[in-house]
């Protein structure tokens, strides 16, 4: 008997949850060949009855909400030649069972959600003809082995962590037509060989770390193909270079180009100092009330640098990779009824990757507004069934992640505005609009989507100064009235700080250090000369820098402010402590430098800032309750290893949310040892001078000046019920009987109160409410009154892993204690509030002197 094929397109119908899977598909069971479930809202995992259907050759799953790992069943599709997982959020490494598929011709992994290497069984796909796969997260890897697969025609391994050189075995792949490599860290020279490939019309090789001479070749093939080497690190030659040739971008290719002022493509373009810009993107020149947007409607940017005059331009790198697609990288919409449509009925599109720049900006704070209007994806036609998502970069730094225009602006052509304040700039502003694979890729056929802006503003937060001509005559009469005193007052310091360096360097000297040392050369070159625009911090001890080591590591720089003597303390402090920790849910310290007068300490880069800016701020990112109660975990287990499990013993003194930093997978970092103290074994507790953070300081640290482990343990506390909560405990006040999140705490649970109403909203119900309380009443614990009947951090740690049954509750020494304390918190609260900061450096005995007059109060 014959067997039926059976080909099934459930596409962009919007069905949600996972039934769709098993009722349609799964009882056609090996007749189906074809099936295609793109852009639906299908949801879970991926069934396993799919590798029944052994007939199947086509399989879409793009563009869904897709999680969990593919399961191994999918191997038995012997048959399947052509595979689409991407835009989901799947997890896990790639599957190794690539070798199954040996039909297969077309795979096409983007935005996915999986973690690399590419394993090395996709070698033996001999018949692929396509491979596209990026934003892989995890490790990076060397280039994969695709010796064998001679017959592509398209290799795209985008942003897969990639690195070493590219290989020259791409001289094999004689259809190759395109190759995109961009966006990982490769380095070396590119092949020569690769000038051989007669068929390529497409490379991108952007954002990678090449060197070398830039080849002839490309440059003369530039008229028939596009290539895109914009930001890697070529060698200067000593001809000139032609920036903007058609179809060739260089734009920050050379080595030394990292800043923006410095590019060799920008060099010889003049401009006047300026203090905002209006860009009117993919459209004419265009005025809105008083303002002006400037001209923006050049053709082009598959690979394309396109500076102006007026100091600004764009980098354009990506095609749209089909046969059929001719684009101009324009949208444009004749029909828009709303107001300001001159604005807003043009926008420029681009395929992977559009960074705007500009130029001959004063320096300071600047707010920076994104206009979107989606023209493309149109509601109530077969183009409104498209997502378009990407993310947004301002100054190298991610503000937006999965960015959808539609849903934000809740229809199609509708005005959307993102603003982004205090924008710190110095001279130049970048701006980025990257496609990470997230979206519909097939309306109304493949190779509609990408990123799509309408227009830019860019408005400085500051007065513009005096003209410079004006101001030029002024700042000479002053300084010919002040030189001498000048100059006199700079021998003056320089004779005390001379001295004052070389204790600070015989104190160092000292010290057995267990990190490595670097060189003020390193660091500025690491630091682009200790760039404003590369500031990400500032501290008691200075600024924080964001480096780039030779070797690609990103890093931050705590500069030492030779102006602060406590900044000096605490530097001693730092190295002295850390320089011999190593705990992963610790901030790593790579080394220090001491050259003459200039401090620093080099740690590990945290990409995703700390966990204030998660929990209180208006933050991208979205913490989950895993997240949260991973966090937590983390937070316990470094504090235990510094109380109980490291040789030197340490008190942090200072826990709380803006202390605990987060990396790239949300891991809890514990950071700032600036004011940690030695615990010597002999003793039980240390007297010093009160240094922390109010909201989060122990009473009896507070007060008396009282330290030991505990203290630690009661800030702990408070930081799990910010991380329960979502709020700060200083900042909340629920009502007006309540001061504090910790107080509104206390009296739910000594009224009997539904603790649960300390959840954050922002979690809805996906949350465990077993663990949710198990991590209140921690909390709780934590923050007794009396030290004594707090636990350690390594019990926390047990309790909060559900190892320990949480210890019974109880409210401290008296409720008159508990009265009086409350009375001195309520106090600190409203020091709080009439402070311009959150930190606070005071004498102990002015508090005891405060509370003494309330313990009197109440004995009366």
């Amino acid at each position: 008997m014959g067997c039926h094929e059976v080909g099934i397109s459930v596409t962009f119908q919007n069905i949600s949850g996972t039934s769709l899977v098993s009722s349609i598909c799964m009882p056609l069971n090996s007749f189906c060949s074809f099936r295609s479930l793109e852009s639906n809202s299908l949801s879970g995992t991926v069934p396993a009855e799919l590798g029944k259907l052994v007939n199947l050759r086509n399989l879409t799953l793009s563009d869904n909400n897709l999680t969990g790992q593919l399961p191994i069943q999918l191997k038995n599709l012997a048959n399947i030649t052509e595979l689409r997982l991407s835009s989901n959020s799947f997890n896990g490494k790639l599957p190794d069972y690539f070798q199954s598929w040996k039909l297969l011709k077309k795979l096409e992994i983007q935005g996915s959600g999986f973690q690399g290497p590419i394993p090395s069984s996709i070698s033996v796909l001999t018949h692929l003809l396509e491979l596209r796969i990026s934003d892989l997260t995890g490790e990076g890897s060397e280039f994969p082995s695709l010796i064998n697969l001679t017959g592509l025609t398209h290799l795209m391994l985008r942003s897969c962590k990639l690195f070493g050189p590219i290989p020259k075995y791409l001289l094999g792949m004689t259809q190759l037509k395109h190759l995109d490599l961009s966006f990982n860290s490769l380095s070396g020279p590119i092949p020569s060989e690769l000038q051989y490939l007669n068929k390529m019309k497409d490379m991108y090789l952007t954002s990678n770390m090449l060197t070398g001479p830039l080849p002839s070749w490309i440059t003369n093939k530039a008229d028939k193909s596009n290539f895109d080497l914009s930001y890697n690190n070529f060698s200067k030659t000593s001809g000139q270079v032609i920036c903007n040739i058609n179809a060739l971008n260089l734009y920050r290719s050379f080595s030394g180009d990292n800043d923006i002022k410095s590019s060799v493509c920008l060099k010889n373009f003049h401009c006047k100092a300026r203090y905002s810009l209006h860009i009117n993107c993919g459209g004419n020149e265009t005025k809105v009330g008083k303002t002006t947007y400037e001209e923006d409607g050049e053709v082009g940017g598959a690979a394309m640098f396109a500076p102006r005059k007026a100091g600004w331009g764009f980098s354009s790198s990506g095609s749209f990779w089909h046969e059929k697609i001719t684009s101009t990288y324009l949208a444009k919409s004749n029909s828009l009824n709303m107001s300001d449509s001159k604005l807003y009925g043009d926008a420029r599109l681009s395929a992977t990757s559009l960074t705007y720049y500009g130029n001959c900006l004063g320096k300071g704070n600047y707010t920076v507004t994104l206009h979107f209007s989606e023209i493309v994806f149109v509601t109530g036609s077969f183009l409104g069934l498209g997502r378009r998502i990407f993310d947004i970069y301002i100054q190298e730094r991610l503000v937006q992640k999965n960015f959808d225009i539609v849903k934000e602006a809740k229809g199609s052509n509708k005005v959307l505005l993102k603003i982004y304040k205090h924008i710190p700039v110095s001279g130049s502003i970048e701006i980025r609009f990257y496609y990470a694979g997230k979206g519909s890729t097939a309306i109304p056929v493949r190779g509609t989507y990408g990123a799509l802006i309408s227009a830019i503003s860019v408005e400085s937060e500051f007065k513009p100064p005096f003209d410079k001509e004006k101001l030029k005559r002024i700042l000479i009469g002053c300084a010919l009235a002040i030189a001498f005193l000048v100059i006199i007052g700079l021998f003056i310091f320089w004779k005390h700080h001379r001295k004052d360096t070389a204790s600070r360097e015989q104190v160092l000297a000292g010290l057995d250090l267990q990190t490595g040392l670097f060189t003020f050369r390193q660091i500025k070159a690491a630091t682009n000369n200790l760039s404003d625009e590369k500031i990400i911090g500032e501290g008691g001890f200075g600024s924080v820098y964001l480096g780039v080591l030779l070797d690609g590591t990103h890093i931050a720089v705590k500069h030492l402010s030779s102006r602060s003597k406590q900044g000096n303390r605490e530097f001693i402090n730092e190295i002295g402590m850390i320089s011999g920790l190593n705990h992963p849910n610790l901030v790593r310290l790579y080394g220090c430098c001491v050259e003459g007068n200039q401090l620093f300490l080099i740690y590990e880069y945290m990409v995703n800032n700390n966990l204030a800016l998660a929990l209180f701020d208006n933050c991208q990112l979205k913490l989950d309750w895993p997240t949260r109660l991973r966090i937590c975990i983390g937070v316990a287990r470094g504090l235990t290893f510094m109380h109980e499990e490291s040789t030197i013993k340490i008190v942090h003194r200072d826990i709380k949310a803006t202390n605990i930093l987060l990396d790239t997978d949300l891991n809890a970092k514990i950071s700032d040892f600036g004011l940690a103290r030695l615990d010597e074994e002999e003793q039980t507790h240390i007297s010093t001078r009160v240094a922390g953070t109010i909201g989060y300081m122990a009473p009896e640290y507070a007060l008396w000046g009282y330290l030991t482990y505990k203290a630690d343990v009661y800030s702990f506390g408070v930081l799990t019920l910010e991380i329960v909560a979502g709020r700060s405990n200083t900042k909340f006040r629920p009502e007006e009987n309540y001061f504090c999140l910790l107080d509104w705490a206390f009296a739910l649970q000594q009224q009997k109160g539904n603790l649960m109403d300390l959840v954050d909203p922002r979690m809805g119900n996906d949350y465990n409410k077993d663990e949710v309380l198990r991590m209140i009443r921690v909390a709780l614990l934590c923050t007794n009154p009396s030290p004594t009947v707090r636990p350690t951090m390594s019990e926390v740690r047990s309790m909060l892993e559900g190892n320990m049954i949480v210890q019974e509750l109880t409210l401290g020494p008296s409720s008159v204690d508990n009265d009086w304390l409350v009375q001195v918190a309520k106090r600190s609260h409203d020091m709080l509030s009439d402070s311009n900061t959150q930190s606070v450096v005071t004498s102990a005995e002015t508090i005891k002197e405060e509370t003494a007059v309330l313990i009197n109060n109440y004995s009366h």
